[in-house]
């Protein structure tokens, strides 16, 4: 969580307008950078048609893989890695979310980062380490995505697992992540002693048509540790009757989401 990569150091996320985008630490900027970080003024990012490019104003010593750049048309995260500029201890992307353009900036040195008082977990209870039975999708099948930004996405589920937690059976859809099974789920722990808007979990493919699922390793999404994430949001059908008071707890700084 404090790697200079990790989600504390997120300090701001700026959607971009057609035209001139203002980019600074002065207060009236449409980005604003870190004040004492970066130059009141340090340029424009102009956005035409889902194309942002950057022109920097005066000495800063902006770089782009560590070479100096003065104009440069940047790649987003839709389709590949983002071009990321550095600015001292800042860094700033572009991310495409649904229709929306945004530029995210992170910042070493930000309090969230230095304040971060750790993760709470409950104590681990083999209760909630649970084999689940795997029921494939014929066809790899698109699910409705709700981010905790309202913008809705499509993203692919291989199947669904059924399991049971004290004599009753649940079933909750998976999405497909780099191999393994990721499961946005919510509980009724939720807004509670966990995270309001739900958590993660992760689980090896199914092995024989079985999954186990272990809830002691359910995780908060970044959202619980950071305003500027943008978090995909429990389906509907993965909305579970039950309390599952194993995995990760609340993490009482954040900004707290409503839960859906």
């Amino acid at each position: 969580m404090k790697a200079d990569d990790g989600w504390l150091t997120l300090a701001g996320l700026f959607w971009l307008k057609e035209g001139d985008n203002r980019i600074g630490s002065d207060a009236t900027a449409d980005i604003i950078l870190p004040e004492g970080a970066a130059p009141a003024r340090l340029g424009i990012i102009e956005f035409h048609h889902g194309r942002a490019t950057l022109r920097v104003s005066g000495e800063a010593q902006v770089t782009l893989n560590g070479k100096p750049v003065a104009t440069v048309e940047l790649q987003s995260d839709e389709h590949q890695k983002p071009d990321v500029l550095r600015l001292g201890a800042l860094s700033f992307h572009v991310i495409k979310r649904g229709a929306r353009s945004g530029v995210r900036v992170k910042d070493l040195n930000s309090p969230a980062r230095r304040e971060f008082t750790g993760r709470r977990w409950y104590p681990a209870n083999p209760r909630y380490r649970v084999t689940a039975d795997f029921v494939a999708y014929k066809q790899p099948h698109e699910i409705n995505i709700i981010n905790k930004l309202g913008d809705q996405i499509k993203m692919t589920s291989p199947g669904y697992v059924v399991f049971k937690l004290k004599g009753k059976a649940y079933r909750l859809d998976a999405l497909d992540e780099e191999g393994k099974l990721f499961f946005v789920f919510a509980d009724r722990t939720n807004a509670k002693t966990t995270y309001g808007a739900g958590r993660f979990l992760y689980a090896d493919a199914a092995k024989d048509g079985k999954v186990v699922m272990d809830f002691n390793q359910a995780v908060n999404p970044p959202c619980a540790f950071t305003p500027f994430a943008t978090c995909p949001l429990p389906p509907r059908q993965n909305r579970l009757k039950i309390a599952i008071p194993a995995g990760e707890l609340n993490y009482h700084n954040a900004e707290e989401a409503p839960a859906r």
